[in-house]
């Protein structure tokens, strides 16, 4: 992983026009605004790598904890109306031709995102069940997609155009200033992912269980769907909506780390999902050339085709606990009392291991 990440990250700063060769991107940078190239390197491909980078890291850590906190391996943002809501709250201004700064975009995307993820969970009766709430985010995700087409029919040419670039996702011309809007977002989230992790570990192993180990259990699966919503909105409102890298960062940690639990699989999520954007983002810049396609689409034309891969392994998607609604698996079966299959038994030790 920190090889791919290593030449995907080379190949963005050096690629492009004007080509900075490997051996000459820390001069670039030492150089600063005083030659072309270290404008180029300093101003638009660093901010835009690191750009990559934390969006990736986000979308790859919101994706664990809403399959962890579901049991679900197909609970992405995508299908439970936080990326959609999002979206709305950033695309609906625009189409309404509401004067607002940019530093309002990421409340707006946060609005909308707990908007669509508060539908799902209240048509879904708060949660009580994960198949509930993921077959109701797949409708509300549908209803706020509709809305979202409705306000692209009322647009003008222009921000018809404007809306459909972010739609697909794209992390081209970003500066600094969409770094530096991202920082606070995480700050205030990073401290409830470490107390999350070992709840989600727990919650792994059925909702009777978790409940019997002292876990509230629907209000662990709001705090988790909550802090899902901050780490999806701001990236939404700078990127927007970057499809399939929740899905497939958490399926690649846990096929990379089998026998582990949330707490471990949190960090390795969050590093695939960087790595899945960063590298998704250089042939998004290059394959066209001097156009430049969405990263979205890249993101997605990755991501489909290994996530199925890994599902049908069997070792990406295993998800643990009885009456988890994941399809490779159905209820953990009890044969007789106090025995339990070999992967509910793995999620209870480390569940309750990281209870401690």
């Amino acid at each position: 992983m920190i090889g791919l990440l290593l030449v995907a990250s080379v190949c963005a700063l050096c690629f492009g026009t004007p080509y900075v060769p490997p051996h000459r991107l820390i001069g670039a940078v030492l150089e600063g605004d005083a030659t072309l190239a270290g404008i180029v390197v300093t101003e638009l491909r660093v901010p835009r790598l690191l750009l990559a980078l934390i969006a990736g890291a986000c979308l790859g850590a919101a994706g664990l904890v809403l399959q962890e906190a579901l049991r679900n391996p197909l609970a992405v943002p995508e299908m439970l109306g936080v990326s959609s809501g999002a979206a709305l709250g950033v695309a609906a201004p625009l189409v309404l031709s509401l004067s607002l700064p940019a530093t309002v975009q990421p409340v707006l995307a946060l609005g909308g995102a707990a908007l669509g993820g508060g539908l799902t969970l209240l048509a879904a009766g708060l949660g009580r069940s994960p198949s509930a709430v993921l077959l109701t985010g797949a409708a509300v995700a549908a209803a706020l997609q509709a809305a979202l087409l409705v306000l692209m029919v009322m647009a003008d040419q222009l921000d018809l155009q404007l809306i459909y670039r972010y739609l697909l996702g794209s992390l081209s011309a970003r500066t600094w200033d969409d770094v530096a809007g991202l920082w606070p977002w995480l700050l205030v989230v990073l401290p409830a992912l470490v107390l999350c992790a070992p709840v989600l570990s727990v919650m792994r192993l059925g909702d009777e269980d978790a409940e019997a180990l002292g876990v509230r259990v629907q209000r662990a699966r709001l705090a988790a769907l909550a802090i899902a919503v901050v780490l999806i909105a701001p990236v939404t409102a700078v990127c927007g909506p970057v499809a399939w890298v929740g899905f497939l960062a958490p399926h690649l940690a846990r096929w990379f780390n089998p026998g582990a639990g949330a707490v471990r699989w949190l960090p390795w999520s969050a590093a695939w999902g960087a790595v899945v954007v960063t590298v998704a983002d250089v042939p998004a810049r290059l394959a066209l050339a001097p156009v430049e396609t969405p990263a979205g689409a890249w993101t997605a034309l990755l991501g489909v085709p290994a996530g199925v891969a890994l599902m049908r392994s069997g070792r990406g998607g295993r998800s643990g606990g009885r009456g988890s609604a994941g399809p490779e698996q159905g209820p953990a079966r009890r044969d007789e009392p106090g025995t339990l299959d070999a992967s509910a038994h793995r999620a209870r030790t480390n569940g309750m291991e990281d209870a401690r």
